[in-house]
C-alpha cells in the first residue's frame, strides 16, 4: 500500500482516479480547489482544498502528507475554455510548480497528465500525421494554448528526469477523451453531448478522432504505471485510452469523410480499430483497458445500418438520428 498525492482530484477524470486508487488499496491524498461532499469521499482517501499555484502551497502540502507517489491532474481542462494566456499560464505554472514541489520533497515516483490533443489535431491550417495509428513517436503540432500547455508539461517532466537520473522516477500519461461512469448511464459527457449521441451522429467524434477512454480503466492505469516504474526507462510518455473507437462504423470508413485525403492512411483501421495506440502501455507495463462503449453503454447502443452511412458518406450527409444538421 502507498500513500499518493493526487491534484485535481474532484475533476471528472480526478474523481475516478481517486476512487480507483483508494479502492486498490492505496491511501490517498486529494488536493483541488473544489471539494467534492464528504459522502462521496471513497474510504482511504482524504481530501485537502488548496489553490496549488499559492507560493510554497504544492511544497508544504506535499511535505505534510509525505506521499510515496505524485499524480498531477489539476488544470484546465478544456481547451479554450478560458481565454489562451490564462489557459497557457495557468496549466504550464501547476505543471512545474507541482513537479518541482515534489522533485524538492523527494518523492520518489511523479506522473504529470498530459493530452493527445498535443499531437495537434484538428488545427484550422490543416494536419495529416506520417501514419495511423497514432502513436508516441507521432509529432507533436500543437495549435492552441491547451494543447501547447500539455506538451510543455511532458518537456517538463523530462527535464526534472533528466537531472535527477534515476532518483526519482518520472513519466506523463495521455488520456484520450474521458467518459466518466455517470456519463455511460446518459450523463452529459465533456463537450455537453451524451455517448450515444456522439456515438449516433460521428460528426460529434470525428474532431477528436473517436478516441475515448473509461475514467476507471485511467485509475487502473495509474495504479499498474506507478507499481512498474522502477522497471521501465525513466521519463516514459504513453497513451491511454480504449482498445477500440467511439464509433459505430469502421475508421477506414469515417475517416475518408471527417479528415479528407486521410485514406491511404486509414484504410487498415477496419473493424474496431481505433486511431490511437496503446501497444507501449501494452508492451512495457503489460497494461490492458478493461471497458468499452459496447460493455458500459446503458442500455446497450443498438447501432446504426452501416450500409446507411457509407451511402450517407458519399454525399456528404449526416446519418439519422444525428443532432446537428451541419457537415464538417
Amino acid at each position: 500500500m502507498s500513500r499518493i498525492f493526487v491534484t485535481g482530484g474532484s475533476g471528472r477524470l480526478g474523481r475516478s482516479v481517486v476512487a480507483g486508487l483508494a479502492g486498490a488499496g492505496h491511501q490517498v491524498v486529494s488536493v483541488d480547489r473544489d471539494a467534492v461532499p464528504n459522502e462521496q469521499l471513497p474510504a482511504g482517501a482524504v481530501q485537502h482544498t488548496a489553490d496549488l499555484l499559492a507560493p510554497g502551497v504544492a511544497e508544504r502540502l506535499i511535505r505534510e502528507t509525505t506521499p510515496d507517489a505524485v499524480i498531477h491532474l489539476a488544470a484546465i481542462a478544456v481547451p479554450f475554455s478560458a481565454p489562451e494566456d490564462v489557459i497557457f499560464s495557468t496549466n504550464t505554472r501547476l505543471a512545474f510548480a507541482v513537479m518541482s514541489a515534489a522533485t524538492a520533497a523527494g518523492v520518489p515516483k511523479i506522473v504529470t497528465a498530459s493530452s493527445p490533443t498535443a499531437l495537434g489535431y484538428g488545427s484550422p491550417a490543416g494536419w495529416m500525421p506520417p501514419s495511423f495509428p497514432l502513436n508516441e513517436q507521432t509529432p507533436p503540432r500543437p495549435w492552441n494554448a491547451y494543447a501547447l500547455s500539455k506538451l510543455i508539461a511532458e518537456q517538463t517532466m523530462e527535464m526534472f528526469a533528466a537531472a535527477q537520473g534515476d532518483k526519482i522516477r518520472y513519466a506523463a500519461f495521455r488520456p484520450c477523451y474521458v467518459i466518466s461512469p455517470e456519463e455511460w448511464q446518459g450523463a452529459p459527457t465533456q463537450q455537453g453531448h451524451t455517448v450515444r449521441e456522439r456515438l449516433e451522429d460521428p460528426a460529434l467524434s470525428a474532431p477528436a478522432l473517436f478516441n475515448y477512454v473509461d475514467a476507471r480503466d485511467v485509475a487502473d492505469f495509474l495504479d499498474v504505471l506507478l507499481a512498474k516504474m522502477d522497471g521501465i526507462p525513466n521519463g516514459q510518455t504513453f497513451f491511454v485510452g480504449a482498445k477500440d473507437a467511439l464509433a459505430a462504423a469502421p475508421l477506414a470508413e469515417l475517416f475518408p469523410r471527417f479528415l479528407p485525403g486521410s485514406g491511404p492512411l486509414t484504410e487498415h483501421l477496419t473493424g474496431t480499430s481505433p486511431a490511437f495506440s496503446i501497444d507501449k502501455a501494452r508492451e512495457l507495463l503489460g497494461w490492458e483497458p478493461k471497458r468499452t462503449w459496447r460493455t458500459e453503454l446503458t442500455p446497450p447502443f443498438e447501432g446504426i445500418d452501416t450500409a446507411s452511412l457509407n451511402d450517407e458518406n458519399r454525399h456528404g450527409l449526416v446519418p439519422a438520428g444525428s443532432t446537428s444538421k451541419e457537415t464538417p
